[in-house]
């Protein structure tokens, strides 16, 4: 039984439970941000009682880790320390979280009680590290009414504003400069009505498209289906995008054939990697501030708007009726398709999903920009996407098994460009394109950037808290 595959699996049941109750007192373990940041605090603990046991990598604690005991059994402590701080993150589920423990030990077949209590201490020590970051709510968060800014989806006015302050005031886990991108494209720039004349016709919604000028792209059934496969937009039952990269990370670790120690630390590496990554991303959203799709459309022409100045006829590339695709209320029927509650740029999903599948691109050696074997051989199968879940109407989704012949890279840039056929993202909240349409990292834009420079300062750096940028507001 490997404790770390097991209890990861424990902390992604643990994110979509508390993705489908909602529960408040695990707000600060929801959302896309919450979820990268207790998955992260939750794998380092399980990290550092295992290495503090056995010498096998430098704890990411330093000269914090408690003294481990001699003769502690590491199962027993990477046990202990999952359970101690997945109880702090989610206490609303303490009750499965203590019968997981339990079956953890009679499966192993043994209890150690010095194992345990130190995987507690290092968990705990963990925590105390953590304690200082800022919450995700909204509160004393002003929106900008100037054009281009990001403001509340139209079609969902009361949805408020996820985490405004939680980048910026965040110290990293790991990351040893706090990495920023370019300004994105704007209005009038060649890259940007590009990618809006891309936008408003592969992301909109069903009924509306009918209503698109024919010189525009058309969403085939294809992308739709790729939209779906990587949405977990916190949805009911399936949770967020890290539950996603792990759930891919798990079938690549077990293909490679990992043992208890590699294990440790590629899980430590990748969930790290996507805190960090949502810290410095959700810094550069509130940063940039730009609006998304459903305002930048709808309120393209100088003159419409909170700030419009009169015009005497509307530019062609606005539409006032606009509406996307939408995030997937996915198992919630009834309830509309939305766009995020944050800015556009750059996309999260993007550096989230970078950072995580770069990291094992360079855990394994792989890391080069380009197509890489990690997925020979491989099924995956979404959780947006498996028979199961309905969509918002209550009809049950196919299931769809995909492989991915280019590996993790084509994963990387599927899922960064996934977000336009929903409509919630400009292409270049994700990357620069070139002329030809492809993708082009040698522009210091957009969120697959972002992720990667997070993956390869961490794989040149490793693990160390001593070691991480500071937060850039007190």
């Amino acid at each position: 039984m490997d404790q770390i595959l097991y209890w990861n699996e424990v902390a992604l049941e643990a994110n979509r439970v508390t993705h489908t109750t909602g529960d408040a007192g695990e707000a600060r373990s929801q959302g896309p941000v919450g979820s990268a940041r207790a998955l992260a605090v939750a794998h380092l603990a399980m990290h550092d009682a295992l290495v503090g046991l056995t010498g096998a990598y430098e704890p990411w604690l330093g000269d914090r880790l408690p003294q481990p005991p001699a003769g502690a059994d590491p199962d027993a402590a990477v046990a202990a320390a999952a359970r101690t701080a997945l109880a702090a993150l989610h206490p609303a589920q303490r009750e499965f979280l203590e019968a997981r423990h339990l079956a953890a030990g009679l499966v192993a077949g043994k209890h150690d009680a010095a194992g345990h209590d130190y995987g507690r201490r290092v968990a705990e020590e963990v925590l105390r590290r953590r304690a200082a970051d800022p919450g995700l709510d909204d509160d004393g968060y002003v929106p900008s009414l100037a054009r281009q800014r990001h403001r509340v989806d139209p079609d969902n006015p009361g949805q408020g504003f996820h985490a405004p302050f939680y980048g910026a005031r965040s110290r990293c886990f790991a990351v040893t400069t706090r990495h920023e991108l370019d300004e994105p494209p704007r209005p009038g720039d060649r890259a940007y009505e590009r990618s809006l004349r891309q936008v408003r016709g592969k992301g909109i919604a069903p009924h509306l498209a009918g209503t698109l000028p024919d010189r525009l792209p058309r969403r085939t059934a294809a992308e739709t289906a790729v939209g779906l496969f990587w949405a977990y937009d916190g949805a009911r039952g399936i949770g967020t995008p890290p539950r996603l990269y792990n759930q891919i990370v798990r079938a690549v670790a077990r293909a490679r054939g990992n043992d208890v120690t590699a294990n440790a630390r590629l899980f430590a590496l990748v969930n790290v990697a996507m805190a960090d990554a949502g810290i410095l991303c959700w810094t550069e959203k509130y940063r940039h501030d730009l609006w998304r799709p459903v305002v930048g459309i709808r309120e393209h022409d100088g003159a419409l708007g909170p700030t419009g100045v009169g015009d005497a006829a509307l530019d062609g590339a606005a539409d006032i009726g606009w509406l996307p695709l939408g995030a997937p209320h996915t198992n919630s029927v009834g309830q509309k398709n939305r766009t995020p509650n944050f800015p556009a740029y750059p996309s999260g999903h993007a550096s989230f999903g970078a950072a995580a599948l770069q990291s094992v691109r360079r855990f394994y050696g792989q890391g080069d920009h380009g197509p890489d074997d990690l997925a020979a051989g491989l099924e995956f199968v979404s959780d947006e996407l498996n028979g199961v879940s309905v969509d918002n109407t209550g009809t049950v989704r196919p299931r769809w098994a995909r492989r991915f012949p280019d590996g993790l890279w084509q994963m990387i840039e599927e899922n960064g460009l996934s977000r336009v056929y929903l409509g919630v993202h400009w292409s270049f909240d994700a990357f620069a394109l070139d002329d030809d349409g492809r993708v082009d990292l040698g522009r210091n834009v957009g969120g697959v950037r972002l992720g990667l420079e997070v993956a390869d300062d961490i794989a040149a750096h490793g693990l160390r808290a001593d070691a991480a940028a500071g937060p850039v507001e007190s």
